[in-house]
């Protein structure tokens, strides 16, 4: 398993790649979990959760998930990045309009795509950028009330690190009598006292958010995704969602796993103090990076580094961020990862690199990563000068 330590080429590396927020890859109770739930029920049925699919701990996780959250209900997904893609195009068709972020990830933009509706893109993390979409879109436009209109955002947004402001964003909906679909992915298990995620880091009511999806993959250390809200929300998809209508139910040692971890992160909340404490060290040994600069929220476990001057070509900033993550692993056993995009992809924020903390590092282990970049990043962007 790829825990904070993992084998590359037969070398052990520190791991600062895998977004194991809470340390639980690899957990003995979590794996003692799996392995029950093999023995009870095998693999799985290989058919959708509406054929024969269902087994009753996919019911008990989506139970356990919406009893976590504080929502009426919840609903499982087969494969993460699968959930956002199919959710978007259950509420979303035709002629309606979607307002979102510009930084969202490739799995959001896919599903905006494929709902085929109008899709207008507001400035990065800006709520001035917001207003003035939603105030355009609305104002003196009597179409307008008569369509669905939803406003999509990630609570903690995987290309910046950046944490999306839930107050503002809910203030701006009731104004302008927008819906919300948050993606919760690398936010769920990480914000908030317990880790119930933006809305309990805000205080805002969970009711005051119509739709949140996120995956298990994170800091849940298992696979697949949910989707919570009202039990209208849940119950439409599952006739109208195609990944859950169509994909095979998600291996039920995996909806096992879930359970166990969302158990493990309500009974030991000084996973968070440990995780926000790693963050907070490795703020600091990378606050004087050369020629790098920390753009991330102080609380995002994805430490986002990137370039003071940038070159002007998104290749060619690759091409050296690359190099110093390549240096890292290969003369110190340091493994980090750039912000690599397929050519799908149209996200415009500036390419970086993610330190993906875990609360399963070490101050050993922070400390490695952050000497590390500071010689590395000195000599590479010494040689490009």
């Amino acid at each position: 398993a790829a825990g904070p330590h993992t084998v590359i080429d037969g070398k052990e590396v520190v791991n600062f790649a895998s977004a194991n927020y809470l340390g639980l890859i690899g957990d003995d109770k979590i794996i003692d979990s799996c392995v029950a739930s093999l023995e009870k029920y095998g693999v799985g049925s290989c058919g959708p959760r509406g054929f024969y699919g269902t087994i009753d701990v996919h019911l008990d996780c989506e139970r356990r998930i919406a009893e976590f959250m504080g929502t009426p209900d919840s609903i499982l997904y087969s494969y993460g990045i699968s959930t956002i893609f199919s959710v978007i195009p259950a509420f979303c068709k035709k002629g309606d309009i979607i307002v979102a972020d510009e930084g969202v990830h490739w799995g959001v933009q896919n599903g905006l795509y494929l709902s085929r509706s109008t899709v207008v893109y507001f400035k990065h993390n800006d709520m001035a950028s917001l207003e003035s979409t939603l105030e355009k879109l609305t104002h003196g436009n009597k179409q307008a009330e008569k369509i669905r209109r939803y406003i999509v955002v990630e609570a903690l947004y995987q290309n910046s690190g950046q944490i999306t402001p839930l107050n503002e964003i809910v203030r701006l909906k009731e104004k302008y009598r927008f819906r919300v679909i948050l993606e919760e992915s690398h936010s769920f298990g990480v914000l908030g006292n317990t880790g119930r995620g933006l809305a309990e880091h805000y205080g805002v009511p969970i009711e005051k958010i119509d739709i949140i999806t996120a995956s298990m993959g994170n800091a849940l250390a298992t696979d697949g995704g949910f989707c919570t809200g009202s039990a209208r929300v849940v119950d439409h998809q599952r006739l109208s969602s195609s990944g859950y209508v169509f994909s095979a139910s998600l291996p039920p040692y995996l909806a096992s796993a879930a359970i166990a971890a969302v158990d493990h992160l309500e009974d030991n909340p000084s996973f968070l103090t440990t995780l926000r404490s790693n963050i907070s060290l490795l703020r600091e040994g990378l606050s004087n990076l050369p020629g790098l600069t920390i753009a991330s929220d102080p609380l995002s476990p994805i430490v986002f580094l990137k370039l003071k001057k940038p070159t002007g070509s998104s290749k060619n900033d690759l091409e050296l961020l690359n190099k110093i993550t390549e240096r890292a692993l290969k003369e110190d056993s340091v493994f980090i990862v750039s912000t690599k995009r397929s050519v799908l992809d149209k996200c415009r924020l500036p390419v970086g690199i993610r330190v993906f903390v875990s609360a399963g590092h070490t101050a050993s282990d922070i400390k490695k990563v952050s000497d590390s970049l500071q010689r590395v990043a000195a000599l590479v962007l010494a040689e490009h000068i």
